[in-house]
């Protein structure tokens, strides 16, 4: 229990705050203390009806225990992790700004093909992230494919496909995740690019606040030792009077 909880607190904050949440969600689910009808994404009762929780709920629902939660909560955090320790380490606002923008995306795109859970299309796009940022990876799927990392993302696709899941929710994240792909490392390097993607300033000073400056030691405040007596005049320290007998009596062997 000691080892869990020990590997539960190494986690990078966004990706615990993440698996928290759809764990947490699905508990609350299978024990009936709410119901999907309270979490899936509708405009309407978002704007409405004020409940605004639903553009999150949405992102942190995968269904009852099962199969289908197990596969997803594992993928996701799996590559959440890898993506925060990766290409994002000590980048925690440029993490949260992505999750803000493909969030965005997938609800505008929600909006117009008519999804209502959104969770599955976010770990898709997170792997799909994950995969073109380490294209020379070797993945091995079940012990019975082997390909590189980009290949991941439609390897899922198909598996989703022959598990008879719509492959409309596997297209939107592969989609969103391209697009941030694009926008962020294949755009600012061409001939004629530059950054769009630039992380708000609130977003920086909120999660990668920066360090206190290092003052040497001599330049400290509050180096005078208020209160202490000064010493005597003509008053020797020990060692200094030890030392100077020493350098007289090695003197006196050297002649």
């Amino acid at each position: 229990m000691n080892h869990i909880f020990s590997a539960y607190q190494e986690m990078p904050p966004v990706t615990r705050f993440y698996t928290t949440a759809c764990v947490i969600i699905t508990i609350l689910t299978d024990l009936k203390v709410v119901t999907p009808f309270d979490l899936y994404f509708n405009w309407q009762l978002i704007f409405l009806n004020g409940q605004i929780w639903r553009l999150f709920t949405s992102f942190c629902y995968f269904g009852s225990f099962g199969f289908t939660f197990l596969f997803n909560i594992i993928f996701t955090h799996r590559h959440c992790q890898m993506l925060e320790e990766g290409s994002f380490a000590g980048r925690t606002a440029d993490f949260v700004y992505m999750f803000l923008l493909d969030a965005i995306f997938m609800i505008g795109c929600a909006s117009v093909i008519h999804l209502v859970f959104l969770g599955q299309a976010f770990t898709i796009m997170l792997v799909y992230v994950w995969s073109r940022r380490n294209p020379h990876i070797r993945m091995n799927f079940f012990g019975v494919l082997a390909f590189n990392a980009p290949y991941l993302p439609w390897v899922l696709l198909l598996f989703s496909l022959l598990l008879g899941n719509n492959a409309m929710v596997d297209g939107l994240g592969i989609a969103c995740g391209h697009l941030y792909y694009f926008l962020e490392d294949v755009f600012p390097h061409q001939p004629y690019g530059f950054r769009i993607l630039e992380t708000p300033a609130i977003l920086k000073r909120l999660f990668d606040p920066a360090p206190m400056p290092y003052v040497e030691v001599a330049d400290r405040p509050g180096g005078y030792n208020w209160g202490a007596e000064e010493p005597p005049a003509g008053y020797r320290a020990p060692d200094a009077a030890a030392n100077e007998e020493n350098n007289d009596a090695v003197d006196v062997g050297a002649e």
